[in-house]
């Protein structure tokens, strides 16, 4: 009778430990649910949809539109001179914006770290650009650029640059350089944060010692500064890479893709398409080839990045 009784309890007790074991593996993944159905439905369930849309004729203006077509979104892409040259605008507005966006962030963080009277208003003015809303922002530098009620035009003037005053975003050889100068103000602030706070994590003790050992500010930058700053500097060159390029609403705002396309990005050209011209089907299959090459050039940055630490 006891060892009947001892058969029929050992299932039972196994059957408990395993549901304590499954229940210990299911329980995080329990916690973070929501934020996982979350980024499902906001996230990945319009991604699918949308890469649907680029093998698919949707027009709104078409009542028959719907249908599968394949490739055929693609291949007109192929064709599209204009698609290309949004390409060309696109690099130049990336790294255009992205090389003085770094190199002023960095200097103003490094003056940010430094000790001085009234640092905490500095750093209040340094970073208002980034809470300021890019539509707002795009309006008040076209408003800059316009000679009849900016100033800029009139200084440029004074200082010998234009020979008289006119809207350089009027202008097709420009028109470029206007958004490009509004989204290095904007963005400023972003490198600035995150490179203040690298600065502020670096232990002042490998400065003083650098001091005694007689280095010099130079040296103690590239010896100790540069070489703690490069992973914040590799991730957040790479995040703003991916975000500028698909930031379009400087560009909407202030030059709508003009004068001639001469400022319209394959952002702003996915825009132009869906919401103008009303083919959400061709605009999906531009974002598509936007996405790739985006992910491509985050891969190949995680990769590079992989390539030099194992080396070193």
């Amino acid at each position: 009778m006891t060892l009947l009784a001892d058969a029929g309890k050992r299932p039972v007790a196994r059957r408990g430990v395993l549901s304590r074991k499954w229940s210990g593996i299911l329980e995080p993944y329990l916690y973070v649910s929501p934020a996982i159905i979350l980024i499902v439905a906001v996230m990945l369930m319009p991604l699918v949809l949308g890469l649907s849309y680029a093998f698919r004729d949707i027009r709104i203006l078409n009542p028959f539109s719907g249908g599968f077509i394949g490739l055929a979104h693609f291949q007109t892409l192929m064709q599209d001179s204009a698609f290309f040259q949004a390409l060309l605008n696109t690099a130049w507005w990336t790294f255009g914006s992205l090389l003085f966006q770094f190199s002023l962030g960095l200097i103003l963080a490094l003056l940010l770290n430094r000790h001085f009277v009234g640092r905490r208003l500095v750093q209040a003015l340094v970073f208002l650009p980034w809470a300021v809303p890019t539509f707002l922002s795009g309006l008040n530098w076209a408003w800059l650029f316009n000679p009849v009620v900016g100033p800029l035009p009139h200084w440029f003037t004074a200082l010998g640059i234009m020979d008289s005053p006119f809207n350089i975003l009027s202008d097709p050889d420009l028109a470029m350089w206007g958004p490009i100068v509004a989204n290095i103000w904007f963005g400023i602030p972003f490198f600035a944060i995150t490179l203040l706070a690298a600065l502020q994590s670096i232990p002042s003790d490998l400065y003083e010692a650098a001091a005694i050992d007689g280095a010099t500010t130079r040296q103690q930058f590239f010896s100790i500064t540069l070489p703690f700053l490069a992973p914040t500097i590799a991730i957040t060159l790479m995040l703003r890479t991916i975000w500028i390029a698909n930031f379009a609403d400087l560009i909407v705002v202030m030059t709508n893709g003009g004068p001639a396309d001469s400022t319209q990005i394959v952002a702003s050209y996915i825009f132009t398409q869906a919401f103008r011209r009303l083919d959400f089907g061709y605009a999906s299959a531009i974002a598509a080839v936007l996405l790739v090459l985006l992910l491509a050039y985050a891969l190949s940055v995680i990769a590079l990045r992989r390539a030099m630490s194992h080396s070193s």
